[in-house]
């Protein structure tokens, strides 16, 4: 009788407790009652097939975020009481930019864009490690559309320089920065295109185009390859709506590295020029000039006493090519003479009315961009 009470009493505690406070009770495994297949457990090292992990890795730790401001500057009409009167007061407001750069030397250089600290009064930089550290301009070249900074921090993660001649369409590429200002980002796509030229973006193009997204604030990240090495930086996107379209371009890592030693060792670009006014050969221009040429580059104007006009070249000459490399429209001619060493004589092939010639015409130092002639 007293054992069939003391379990009767247990087992009303047991239910009660049960079902008011269950979480004191001792839990048991559950078993689920759907059948699952699950894979088993990754290996902390392993890197799946496909994957750009270790890419990434590599070079996104020196991709940085940079931050730009500009003073707040005063209204051309602030004085103008009529201005006042209609408009009202006009608050000065400070500007506010980012966009990206690539840690490429452990002495502190950083390569990013011209346009993106051009006129800035203050650059913060920010590091992948979230260090913070302000930036000190080294210089810029606008004709590229690149500049060089420098940091004073130390322990600074540097990218490796690839080699962007190698680079074929087709290649996959990853491209790497701060879009949108919401935190480093990276994106995978392949090359679409080289040497894409006459987009109107700088005097110098030579893009390497990519589907990889790249977006507002990308500008100056890097573009790498599968290894992690650096081929470009990113620079510009077509787009109709101020995202990534699946158009994009970016500056060869080789012409950012001649950018890079001339401002650091010169503290500017140096290329060449000859002084010429040149255009893009149409039937109508050649058959202006009476010219049989099928292809090249038109002369339709010869700088006096420069360097082209000294070494006997005409308007109406069509520059064929130039130290032995072919030369099909502007930007090509454009690029050929910039990369020559002022003052060393090069052969210059011309096709005129009477025949070919061959020129010899030693380049100048092409003019900084505020003192070329228009």
């Amino acid at each position: 009788m007293l054992f069939s009470q003391t379990v009767t009493v247990v087992l009303a505690a047991y239910f009660v407790v049960g079902t008011l406070k269950p979480g004191w009770l001792p839990q048991r495994g559950v078993t689920s009652s759907v059948a699952v297949l699950e894979a088993p457990a990754a290996r902390a090292d392993s890197v799946p097939a496909g994957s750009f992990r270790l890419a990434a890795r590599k070079s996104s730790s020196a991709v940085v975020s940079i931050n730009i401001s500009k003073n707040a500057r005063p209204s051309p009409h602030g004085n103008d009481p009529w201005f006042k009167f209609f408009f009202g007061e006009q608050q000065d407001r400070a500007q506010m930019g980012l966009g990206s750069g690539v840690i490429v030397s452990s002495d502190g250089y950083i390569l990013t864009n011209n346009h993106v600290i051009e006129a800035a009064d203050e650059i913060e930089v920010i590091l992948n490690d979230r260090r913070q550290a302000r930036a000190k301009v080294i210089g810029t070249d606008p004709d590229s559309d690149l500049a060089v900074l420098k940091i004073d921090l130390d322990r600074l993660p540097v990218i490796v320089l690839g080699d962007s001649n190698a680079l074929q369409v087709g290649d996959q590429v990853l491209a790497i920065g701060n879009p949108f200002g919401v935190g480093q980002t990276v994106t995978s796509g392949i090359v679409s295109a080289l040497g894409r030229n006459q987009l109107g973006i700088n005097t110098f193009e030579n893009f390497i185009q990519t589907d990889a997204a790249i977006n507002p604030g990308n500008s100056g990240g890097a573009l790498v390859d599968t290894n992690g090495n650096l081929l470009g930086i990113n620079t510009a996107i077509y787009s109709r709506s101020g995202g990534s379209m699946g158009i994009g371009f970016a500056i060869p890592v080789s012409t950012a590295k001649m950018v890079l030693e001339g401002i650091v060792k010169d503290g500017q670009v140096t290329r060449g020029w000859i002084g010429v006014e040149p255009n893009e050969l149409t039937p109508e221009l050649a058959q202006t000039f009476g010219v049989p040429a099928e292809h090249g580059v038109i002369i339709t104007g010869v700088l006096q006493n420069g360097p082209a006009a000294q070494g006997g070249m005409k308007p109406g000459d069509v520059v064929t090519a130039v130290a032995d490399q072919e030369v099909h429209n502007v930007a090509e001619l454009l690029s050929v003479v910039a990369s020559l060493p002022p003052g060393q004589s090069q052969a210059f092939e011309v096709q005129r009315t009477n025949g070919k010639t061959t020129l010899q015409i030693a380049p100048g130092m092409r003019p900084r961009p505020a003192q070329r002639p228009q």
